[in-house]
């Protein structure tokens, strides 16, 4: 992956949202246990979590909320689709979320094809949901797009080639993104294994050394400052 990291230009990746995420248009959103809000705000109610996360960036004038790559996230409890047992319940973030309005367009940030997709329903999961396969200099890796719109999947195709800017998803509202305040999960992945239109997002602490070797960083392919790292 770092042999990819060497050779990609900075021309040669597109903005995820079609613009650079900047301390202008973005901030960050904080989900962990160090949030006081999140002790009282009532998260299992997604137009409550909607009006939180959404009050916060219009408060703040910004067009997108920025989530964290390795975030010990207290929000999961949630949904049981992130388990029940403690040691085993995950909670260490994998991608990196973009929160913006529903029906904002996501644009390939590099060329690639359709390896997989499928609607992952369930309160508290991916929604539709979207893999690209991409292969650069002998190195090929996936990336993933969950909490789509389901018009998104109506007439994809597998193996269809996207090219790096194009249109090809958005945003989807809830309930039918898996039922969370509209935002975009995004996530690399080397390995998906068996996996086919899905992959996990959110990983328990004790299995963190595999995921974060098979995961690596997304954030350099957002046009993001550095700030936002």
């Amino acid at each position: 992956m770092q042999k990819l990291l060497n050779s990609l230009e900075i021309s040669d990746i597109y903005p995820l949202v079609g613009v650079k995420l900047t301390a202008e248009n973005s901030m960050l959103l904080d989900f962990t246990a160090k949030n006081e809000d999140l002790a009282t705000l009532d998260i299992s109610s997604t137009p409550l979590f909607d009006a939180y996360v959404f009050g916060q960036l219009d408060a703040a004038k910004k067009s997108f909320g920025i989530g964290g790559y390795l975030e010990p996230r207290a929000i999961y409890h949630r949904s049981e689709v992130f388990g029940k047992d403690h040691e085993e319940r995950r909670s260490i973030h994998l991608g990196v979320d973009i929160w913006a309005k529903a029906g904002q367009p996501i644009f390939a940030p590099l060329a690639g094809r359709v390896h997989s997709f499928q609607n992952n329903k369930g309160y508290g999961n991916y929604g539709p949901t979207i893999i690209l396969e991409h292969t650069y200099e002998d190195v090929t890796f996936f990336s993933l797009y969950g909490h789509l719109a389901k018009a998104d999947l109506e007439g994809l195709q597998l193996g269809q080639q996207v090219q790096a800017g194009e249109e090809f998803a958005h945003i989807g509202p809830f309930p039918e993104n898996g039922d969370w305040p509209p935002h975009l999960h995004f996530q690399l992945m080397l390995d998906l294994g068996d996996h086919w239109g899905d992959y996990p997002g959110v990983c328990a602490p004790k299995d963190l050394d595999y995921y974060r070797n098979n995961c690596p960083d997304p954030s350099w392919l957002l046009g993001m400052e550095n700030a936002f790292h």
